[in-house]
């Protein structure tokens, strides 16, 4: 029987996975390193992330006659700077698929795959 939404009843699910099996699955070294694979690419990167979005709002707070300087026409070194955070945004997005492709998804297939079994 569904609910509204298209929802199974949680009684006919089946007994749901308890917070014991998630502790065991904690407790793998498997998981253990996908864990420390995410933390060593998230942690740096996201410190790296800030570090220059704070240099952007630092220089432009507090050294406007250099974020003012003229590169082209109309175009400053602040326009450049405010355009490089879109960029680098993007190039942190496209830098995270291709490492969660090579290193994190398969890892995490492999967790879910024998948690499954388990069940």
């Amino acid at each position: 029987m569904s609910t509204p939404l298209g929802k199974s009843d949680p009684a006919e699910a089946g007994p749901p996975t308890g917070s014991q099996d998630w502790a065991k699955a904690q407790a793998e070294p498997e998981f253990q390193e996908l864990r420390r694979r995410l933390r060593r690419f998230i942690f740096p990167v996201t410190a790296l992330f800030l570090a220059w979005y704070l240099l952007y709002v630092l220089l432009a707070s507090y050294a406007p006659a250099f974020m003012s300087i003229k590169v082209f026409g109309n175009v400053n070194i602040g326009l450049l700077f405010g355009l490089l955070q879109f960029v680098s945004t993007f190039a942190i997005t496209a830098w995270y698929v291709r490492f969660a492709d090579k290193r994190v998804d398969p890892l995490a297939g492999t967790i879910r795959d024998e948690l499954e079994e388990k069940k």
